[in-house]
């Protein structure tokens, strides 16, 4: 379909906000909590007894016959609830945990009713936003060959990849747009993404954007968007400023939910293994070991490279992921852990937000996490879609009692055991999991010229985080988002 000529008029600025936007004034209520009840009763609601078909939940012969080709007949709960009422244009409330199948639940009734539309030269009838650029690529990647029987173009814009390339994309016309905060709000301030047409606005881990200090992004970008627009918010949890952002920009959403809203707990067998400092290397190494999938948290960029380095050392193959890696050498050490060239991922806590491999098994603590809900988000990398998972927290000797307390407040029942290396304890867990037949590695062109993979020396790319008002520099939230 050619592209129109670009539109002459100028591209919105923000003005002030639309009608939506939330009130500073008036007595401060738990919102929060009375969401969080209103998505509980709706996770009470029983299931029906017959699971509709995609074709019976209203969605079109195109996209039933490629989800049939890909394996996916029968819809997830979240899917089964969300999509009549995101169909008929509704905006939508959704609580569901990462394999819960909310991508879908957002992006087939998005992709639905933009079918038959006209794209615009840089101006996109529907946004995604998502906190991390890996989340971006893996909602693009689910949703892409979904759009194409459609015809339907579907882009990402994130910080880290060729700003020239994502300004060709959308000269070209694109329908929907998945895109961090930051790089968006970039290429809006330089008039290359018109927002005044955007139909269909989905938030998906609204929480974790919350978590990095990208809702005032997200406001302003929000603010650009007709008030009359559909929107669906998706997230964990409705606290951290989430609950506001759904009392200012959704009307009257429909709730729908398929968990509590914290990690599910009770599908993880959580270990707490007091280690002295001189031995947890080795313990993690042992555990390491292991022939299935392993994610460890450390809590800095350093510490991920050094502890991959300690176990690539044992003979373990391991790979690290962090904000200061390039998006290149960042989605080649996921692409490795996905696909088998590594069993052993070292990831910091901002960096795994966009990991999701279905088949992760256990997952360590290496570093403790700084709360509760860290130490959720962390687990909640394994059990995913139902599936059970083992969660190890390797925990310093005066660093127990303080574990136990957060451990309590996660929800977690779990004693800890001292060790040593060749502990049985340890032993167990190092012989635990199936087994994931390493691929053989063909060096990249970039690999065989010593490039590609190296840390930048300073921060994150810039256009990956929230735009700072004082000036082309980011700071603040942009710069915890990089560990």
């Amino acid at each position: 379909m050619p592209a129109p000529s670009r539109p002459s008029r100028p591209f919105p600025r923000r003005t002030g906000g639309p009608s939506r936007r939330p009130s500073s004034s008036g007595p401060v209520r738990s919102a929060a909590s009375d969401l969080e009840q209103a998505l509980d009763a709706a996770a009470a609601v029983p299931a029906p007894e017959v699971v509709p078909t995609f074709g019976q939940l209203g969605l079109p012969a195109p996209l039933v016959t490629v989800l049939e080709r890909r394996g996916m007949t029968a819809p997830f709960a979240i899917q089964v609830r969300a999509l009549p009422d995101a169909l008929a244009g509704r905006d939508v409330l959704g609580r569901g945990q990462t394999g819960s199948g909310k991508t879908l639940a957002f992006g087939l009734p998005l992709l639905t009713r933009l079918a038959g539309g006209q794209r615009v030269r840089s101006t996109p009838r529907a946004l995604v936003l998502v906190p991390t650029r890996e989340l971006a690529q893996q909602v693009h990647d689910e949703l892409a060959p979904l759009a194409q029987p459609l015809d339907l173009k579907v882009t990402t814009v994130y910080g880290g990849a060729s700003m020239g390339r994502q300004i060709d994309q959308l000269r070209r016309g694109v329908d929907l747009v998945v895109a961090t905060p930051g790089r968006l709000q970039d290429l809006v301030d330089q008039r290359e993404c018109d927002l005044s047409q955007i139909e269909i606005t989905v938030l998906d881990e609204a929480d974790h954007m919350a978590d990095l200090g990208f809702l005032p992004a997200v406001q302003a970008l929000l603010d650009l968007t007709p008030g009359t627009g559909q929107r669906l918010l998706f997230s964990a949890t409705l606290d951290r400023g989430v609950d506001r952002l759904v009392r200012g920009y959704l009307k009257d959403p429909a709730m729908h939910a398929v968990a509590a809203s914290t990690s599910p707990v009770e599908h993880m067998d959580h270990k707490v293994f007091a280690v002295s400092h001189s031995a947890k290397v080795d313990i993690a190494a042992e555990i390491a070991t292991r022939p299935a999938r392993t994610l460890f948290f450390v809590r800095t960029k350093h510490g991920a490279d050094r502890l991959a380095l300690q176990l690539q050392k044992t003979g373990v193959p391991a790979a690290a992921i962090h904000g200061n890696l390039t998006q290149s050498a960042r989605k080649r050490a996921l692409d490795d852990f996905t696909t088998g060239h590594a069993r052993v991922l070292v990831a910091t806590d901002v960096a795994a937000r966009g990991i999701h491999v279905d088949d992760v098994d256990l997952v360590v603590h290496y570093d403790p996490p700084a709360d509760h809900k860290d130490y959720l988000h962390r687990s909640g990398r394994t059990a995913r879609a139902g599936s059970t998972g083992t969660v190890v927290s390797l925990v310093a000797s005066d660093q127990v009692r303080d574990h136990q307390r957060m451990r309590e407040r996660a929800g977690v029942d779990a004693n800890a055991v001292s060790v040593v290396p060749g502990h049985p304890a340890v032993r167990e867990v190092a012989e635990s999991g199936e087994p994931v037949v390493l691929l053989p590695r063909t060096p990249s062109v970039s690999a065989r010229r010593g490039g590609g993979g190296r840390p930048r020396r300073s921060g994150p790319p810039h256009g990956s985080g929230p735009r700072s008002t004082g000036g082309p520099r980011r700071s603040g939230p942009e710069a915890r988002a990089s560990r």
